[in-house]
């Protein structure tokens, strides 16, 4: 297993120093994507790529967190990287659960390692009912309850599964690509390990979901997905079965 970490930053200016110093210990080499940051986050992100073991990709413009996050990935297999862990730059995730996935990854190296989020009361309740909704069209879409929560940003991907779905289909580039991407992962057999972790939204966190434009773009995916779940019926009841 070959292991590197791969942060999108849109900007998150807040934690990025202090988020790189914390992973220097587990010694994986780091992607960073700068999707189209302002010059503040960006002059931090120039700094911190001068650093060993990091690389930056940057998008010329704000490109949206999933297309950032297949930057990376596709980064990462011309690298010859066997796996990624993605963590989002924004201090909601619990950094000492890194270590959790890792293990996780290792012991199933063809899994997709998903990260169970445990909120506190700082999480937006429109935010927290929005996820319910995603989570039932996915179990819909999957016919399965293994994916306990599709829209968690800490995560571990087996990259030849993933890229392999990311050559076939044209994937959403905004939030919608989280989701989705666990979706066609678990319609071609991947297996999947849920990690708990905590999950808070910090007084100076930035949001750069869009209540109106990410909704559309989210209800347009799930019903493309609830489709392709129907043409292949016949093969995830088999999966059912066999399982």
């Amino acid at each position: 297993m070959k292991m590197v970490f791969i942060i999108p930053v849109y900007n998150h200016p807040h934690y990025l120093n202090e988020l790189m110093a914390y992973l220097k210990q587990f010694g994986h080499d780091i992607i960073i994507v700068n999707d189209g940051s302002n010059y503040d986050t960006s002059k931090i992100l120039k700094t911190l790529a001068q650093g060993e073991h990091v690389t930056l990709i940057e998008h010329a413009q704000n490109m949206g967190k999933g297309q950032a996050v297949m930057s990376g990935l596709k980064q990462a297999r011309i690298s010859g990287y066997s796996h990624a862990l993605q963590l989002d730059a924004d201090g909601q995730h619990c950094w000492q659960d890194i270590s959790k996935f890792l293990e996780a990854a290792q012991k199933n190296p063809s899994a997709m390692v998903i990260g169970q989020p445990i909120f506190d009361q700082s999480v937006p309740k429109k935010r927290l009912y929005g996820r319910y909704a995603t989570h039932i069209w996915v179990w819909i879409n999957t016919l399965s309850l293994e994916i306990k929560d599709s829209m968690c940003g800490f995560r571990v991907y087996p990259l030849d599964a993933t890229l392999k779905i990311m050559d076939q289909y044209t994937l959403r580039p905004r939030m919608g690509f989280d989701s989705e991407i666990l979706v066609y992962l678990k319609w071609e057999g991947t297996p999947f390990i849920n990690v708990p972790t905590k999950v808070i939204y910090p007084e100076d966190g930035i949001s750069h979901f869009n209540v109106w434009d990410d909704n559309v773009e989210l209800t347009k995916m799930h019903t493309s997905l609830f489709f392709g779940m129907l043409a292949r019926l016949p093969k995830l009841l088999r999966h059912q079965i066999k399982g």
